[in-house]
């Protein structure tokens, strides 16, 4: 069953000091807080400074520490002290862990930036949906001010999606004609849309 504690390295110093790695090991294993406080006293410092450089943030490494020493003191029967020292144990359970934690950290950092091109992908904000209906709106408010020759041609050419050419042969006057209305129409509606406080 795993265990929270707090660590207390100032207890141990007394008793555990001298004692080797397999003593500290054995003493956790029969649930000696002060022989891990002392474990933390002499490694501590090296595990985060390990978990520091591979991670590069502070908070993530503080949490790799609590971590490697809290698996000490659910698993002490892991460290083997004929296989190495039980800092190059620490060490080892330290880098295993930090890179875990910079897997996880790309792989969130690589989902977050997937759902936020998903949601601009998506289409338009509420806010961006607004706008355009009320700037449609004040579209067809100003296109009634025009005089009706000027709006059935821009009607026709920008919302019938009609060619100048077919413009004139579907109302039987002059190209030429349909040009200028438009340009006419076009004045008039950049300045009604720009009295309304709509400028491009």
């Amino acid at each position: 069953m795993t265990t929270t504690m707090t660590i207390s390295p100032e207890r141990s110093i007394s008793r555990w000091s001298h004692a080797s790695d397999q003593e500290l090991a054995s003493a956790i294993a029969d649930r000696r807080e002060a022989a891990l406080g002392e474990a933390y006293r002499r490694h501590s410092a090296a595990v985060y400074g390990l978990a520091r450089r591979v991670i590069r943030n502070q908070a993530l490494a503080e949490d790799v520490v609590q971590e490697v020493f809290l698996r000490l003191w659910n698993n002490p029967e892991k460290f083997d002290a004929n296989r190495g020292s039980m800092r190059s144990f620490l060490l080892a359970h330290t880098h295993g862990r930090s890179i875990d934690i910079i897997r996880s950290e790309t792989s969130r950092r690589k989902r977050e930036d997937r759902e936020a091109t998903m949601t601009a992908q998506a289409g338009p904000s509420i806010d961006e949906e607004v706008w355009q209906m009320a700037l449609a709106d004040k579209v067809q408010q100003a296109l009634q001010s025009l005089p009706q020759t000027e709006r059935s041609v821009i009607e026709l050419a920008y919302f019938g999606g009609l060619t100048y050419r077919q413009v004139a042969v579907h109302l039987e006057i002059p190209e030429g004609t349909v040009k200028s209305r438009i340009r006419s129409g076009l004045k008039r509606l950049q300045v009604t849309m720009a009295e309304a406080g709509l400028t491009a």
